[in-house]
């Protein structure tokens, strides 16, 4: 019996390069505190495709440049910066069309070579990335602050305190987009004496 499918070092017909890839939530928070939910985002509907470009600037460590179909019109490719606390299901997909390569070269687009990724991503480093970010552990936030701590998760379930640069947080609520952390200790619940 013969193995029929493409060994890891053969290239698919096609293949313009590897991207990672992930799906908008389909729950994400806003708001002060994150207690605003809607599904997707302002500019994608949840479950869209979103194609990750390999970082070129510094966005922030939890943002990140992504190329999708917009919310409002799904024929043409948009850019965008999203949050990448905003996304799921990270994973590593082929690049076979030249108006995706166009939209994730941006301003780097040549064409003189419309084939070409300008900046690609190895399957091997896209993969690291998809599987560092589809870890089980959950987004921790601070109260007052509207993103998550970009270095520190928490597992799941998450723990009622925990140190944090010599203070201690306390779990306020837990939800479906990750544990946020107060401050001030939880109300002391009043028993009345018999």
């Amino acid at each position: 019996m013969t193995d029929t499918g493409p060994a890891e070092h053969e290239t698919p017909d096609g293949l313009l390069g590897w991207c990672l890839v992930a799906n908008v939530a389909r729950e994400t928070s806003r708001g002060e505190g994150g207690l605003e939910i809607q599904h997707g985002t302002k500019h994608f509907r949840a479950g869209t495709l979103l194609w990750l470009a390999p970082a070129r600037w510094d966005a922030g460590s939890c943002r990140r440049h992504a190329v999708g179909r917009h919310r409002g019109n799904s024929r043409r490719y948009v850019n965008m910066v999203v949050c990448v606390g905003d996304l799921e299901n990270f994973r590593v997909k082929g690049v076979y069309s030249e108006a995706l390569v166009r939209s994730l070269n941006g301003y780097d687009h040549d064409p003189a070579a419309p084939r070409t990724l300008q900046d690609p991503w190895t399957r091997e480093r896209a993969q690291s990335l998809a599987d560092s970010w589809n870890r089980h552990r959950e987004p921790l936030f601070i109260e007052g602050r509207p993103y998550a701590h970009p270095r520190i998760s928490v597992p799941n379930p998450p723990p009622a305190e925990i140190q944090l640069d010599g203070e201690t947080l306390h779990l306020a609520r837990y939800g479906t987009r990750g544990a946020h952390y107060s401050r001030t200790p939880p109300p002391v619940e009043w028993i009345p004496e018999p």
